[in-house]
């Protein structure tokens, strides 16, 4: 199932008003249970008790024989549960025999809440369970993104009655952001590009960048990036990621080991609940326009083909930066030729909502593509951004940062 899709499902459903923890994860469970996208045979959420050392049956649904509702897993009979506070997502055999004559033979689960210290280790407050006919890597990451958002609204409420007016902190995080943004518009070679991002709160969770790569600078990187959420938090993952960006360019590391690295450093540095999206290429002056990318989890840019008059979609060569740790980030690559235009936009691009709660879409975005191709990407960003805030409506809860960077080949 597209990440990005699931997010915005799983994050619909989780803010939602609920008086309970346990409420909540409930009716999620129950929603990513009836998603047939993600082939679920059953769900469970199961809760510590610190006192026992074991966790607890907390809710259960699905096709699978219901577990009694004292039932308890020990943390000593499972070592598998430390492998969890490291990896967040596991897939593994059920070795537990009341649990293999319900039916459950293989199972994945993800840590979701915070971390509770039991003796010297931490364990997950809650753990998801799901079964599957599919067990595999897209299950973990199907896990690792719907934990990620549980994990962000159960922060949420905790934090909700201690939250404190932080406008003096917030200002200086907004002009540290203002400094370590490129300028709009940058030339390359026989490419013309412009970037922008316009923040839904004072700071933004989006970034774009443009860095210099090699001692004669024969290669320049385009990144755009989307640290999930809004706010201080998504602005800090954001001018983080962007600055250990610019540190790996002076090394000249090939993207998909570059991602990789970055991979580890997100998940180890931030906590639970934080991704972010990320596209990457790399601009050089070969003559056939060669531009290598890597598309980690991001809105699949548009590529505009001159020659056949049409718009292809650069897909993701990997998943979401953050919530799993030694994933796998491919590189693939596009031609540009005289004409050629890539547009790279954050997800409040197409998600920008009207009165209505109807996205604006990537229809949309191609059809202005489409009517712009001999405009400069300065005014292909700009007419852009004019028809988005033009159908959106500032008082919508789904704003979101608005970020394009736009290409033009011109050789």
């Amino acid at each position: 199932m597209d990440q990005i899709k699931l997010y915005r499902t799983i994050e619909s459903v989780a803010s939602k008003y609920f008086t309970k923890d346990s409420d909540l994860l409930a009716d999620v469970v129950q929603q990513i249970v009836k998603t047939e996208e993600i082939q679920l045979t059953g769900g469970r959420i199961w809760k510590l008790d610190p006192r026992r050392k074991a966790y607890r049956i907390l809710y259960q649904t699905g096709k699978v024989k219901k577990i009694q509702e004292d039932f308890l897993l020990h943390i000593k009979d499972y070592p598998v549960f430390d492998k969890i506070t490291v990896e967040r997502t596991i897939l593994d055999d059920e070795t537990n025999k009341i649990l293999l004559s319900k039916g459950i033979f293989k199972y994945s689960a993800a840590g979701v809440g915070r971390k509770v210290k039991l003796g010297e280790k931490k364990y997950y407050e809650y753990l998801l369970a799901v079964n599957s006919n599919m067990i595999g890597d897209d299950l973990r990451y199907t896990l690792n993104v719907v934990a990620t958002v549980l994990t962000s609204k159960l922060n949420e409420r905790y934090l909700s009655q201690s939250r404190k007016n932080l406008i003096a902190d917030i200002d200086k995080a907004k002009q540290l952001q203002r400094s370590i943004l490129p300028a709009h518009e940058h030339k390359f070679h026989s490419y013309d590009i412009f970037g922008v991002t316009i923040p839904a709160d004072t700071v933004a969770g989006d970034f774009y960048d443009y860095l210099k790569i090699g001692d004669d600078e024969e290669r320049l990187g385009i990144v755009l990036g989307d640290a999930a959420s809004k706010g201080l938090g998504a602005a800090a993952e954001a001018m983080y990621i962007s600055g250990a960006l610019r540190m790996a360019s002076t090394f000249q590391i090939k993207i998909s080991p570059m991602l990789f690295r970055l991979n580890q450093l997100v998940n180890k540095i931030f906590s639970d609940d934080k991704f972010t999206t990320l596209f990457y290429g790399e601009l050089s002056n070969d003559k056939k326009g060669l531009f290598l990318y890597a598309n980690a989890g991001h809105n699949p840019p548009m590529f505009y083909n001159k020659k056949n008059n049409n718009i292809t979609y650069l897909q993701p060569t990997g998943p979401l930066l953050g919530p799993a740790p030694n994933s796998k980030f491919e590189t693939d690559s596009i031609n540009f030729h005289q004409g050629d235009i890539l547009v790279i936009y954050s997800d409040g691009i197409v998600e920008s909502a009207n009165e209505k709660y109807d996205f604006y879409g990537e229809a949309s975005l191609q059809k202005i593509i489409l009517s712009n191709i001999n405009r400069s990407p300065k005014e292909i960003a700009t007419y852009i951004l004019d028809d988005v805030l033009k159908f959106s409506t500032t008082d919508s809860q789904y704003q979101d940062d608005k970020t394009i960077v736009v290409i033009k080949h011109n050789g």
